[in-house]
């Protein structure tokens, strides 16, 4: 974790801030832990910030947005919190479960695949989210921020909320 953070460090001392804030949201998703996917996924080279370009290239995203996002949802890895509407957002990028038929189908992945996946791979978690975020842009005409407020929510107070949110950082 130190090591993430000093790298995010030196990224933003060389000048390169799109890398420092890569670097500074893997330290943020990890959260201190690491679960053993995260680890294997470590052990195979591959970082949340590889996971984060190959997520906002596959989906054509501005990385800095699912980096913001992955702060302001705040999720970690293995995570996974219950809401008041009794559904439950899984990961990093809070992902909601009521997406896992859709997810599982685009993945053709089974439900109960996709929500191991969500919860316990970082890559995953975030593809998947990108994945639900080129969804809300392309339903908000390519709207960037009504696409992150329709990633959050359909609720207009919770989109103004999340937006603010992702305005502050």
């Amino acid at each position: 974790m130190q090591r993430l953070e000093a790298e995010a460090r030196a990224k933003a001392a060389d000048g390169d801030l799109h890398e420092a804030l890569l670097f500074a949201a893997l330290a943020a998703v990890l959260g201190g832990t690491l679960s053993a996917h995260a680890a294997d996924d470590m052990a195979r080279g591959t970082f949340v910030s590889d996971c984060i370009s190959a997520a906002a290239s596959t989906y054509r995203l501005p990385p800095t947005v699912l980096v913001i996002l992955l702060n302001v949802e705040n999720g970690r890895l293995g995570e996974v919190t219950g809401n008041s509407n009794h559904t439950v957002d899984i990961g990093p990028m809070q992902v909601n479960d009521s997406w896992l038929p859709k997810l599982a189908a685009h993945w053709k992945a089974s439900k109960e695949e996709t929500y191991r996946a969500l919860r316990d791979e970082v890559c995953a978690n975030i593809e998947g989210g990108a994945w639900i975020l080129r969804q809300a842009l392309d339903e908000a005409n390519g709207n960037l921020w009504e696409g992150v407020g329709l990633f959050h929510s359909i609720r207009k107070r919770r989109k103004r909320t999340i937006c603010a949110r992702c305005f502050s950082r």
